[in-house]
């Protein structure tokens, strides 16, 4: 990259993630306003990646059955099957809105118990590197994760269904503030950030 062209792709960088930013943000406030559609969303969202998980695990698999084991290929051909229906019953719950609502609750449960196993495991691991700069604030993320499950195991159903969309709209507000604070922070002398 010449001196020349440096203006004008960190100019372009910039105005991408400051419009990313800005759309995260709106879906964010859109997903807080109307927590329950948001939170039929993500268990469509997630109906989809379980079906095209499990579709190309079983080609995967096959395509490398002569190299695995016969009980590796047979029971990754299980857990892929398992993905597909599992799929297709989170899609067919979309014809009734009662198994619909059994769907996001179920969903939301599953969210509760990881972030309660998430929070344990982030508190442990916190103490166990307390001699390192920074292991407070994994102790403190591990507290905070585990209360939130806690939180969610214990709501009655009707609020089970909306707190994937909650929990999705604050997820979405705060990496759309996130860029904008990136990308304000960066200088003109300075070459975009790296994709991770």
């Amino acid at each position: 990259m010449t001196a020349d062209d440096r203006p004008d792709s960190l100019g372009t960088f910039k105005a991408f993630a400051i419009a990313e930013g800005i759309l995260l943000i709106i879906l964010g406030i859109i997903a807080l306003i109307f927590p329950v559609i948001a939170s039929v969303w993500v268990t469509g969202v997630i109906a989809v990646v379980f079906l095209v998980g499990g579709v190309v695990g079983w080609i995967s698999n096959l395509a490398r059955s002569k190299r695995m084991g016969r009980w590796i290929c047979f029971w990754r051909l299980v857990v892929s099957t398992l993905f597909i229906v599992a799929g297709a019953s989170m899609f067919s719950s979309f014809n009734s809105a009662a198994a619909l609502k059994d769907q996001v609750i179920s969903l939301s449960l599953v969210v509760g118990i990881v972030f309660l196993v998430e929070g344990v495991v982030a508190f442990f691991n916190g103490l166990a590197h307390s001699n390192r700069p920074g292991a407070g604030w994994a102790v403190a993320n591990g507290v905070i994760t585990f209360i939130l499950g806690l939180l969610i195991v214990t709501l009655n159903s009707w609020n089970l269904v909306w707190v994937l969309g909650m929990l999705v709209g604050i997820s979405l507000l705060f990496s759309g503030i996130d860029l904008i604070a990136l990308s304000s922070t960066i200088h003109n002398d300075q070459d975009p950030p790296a994709a991770a």
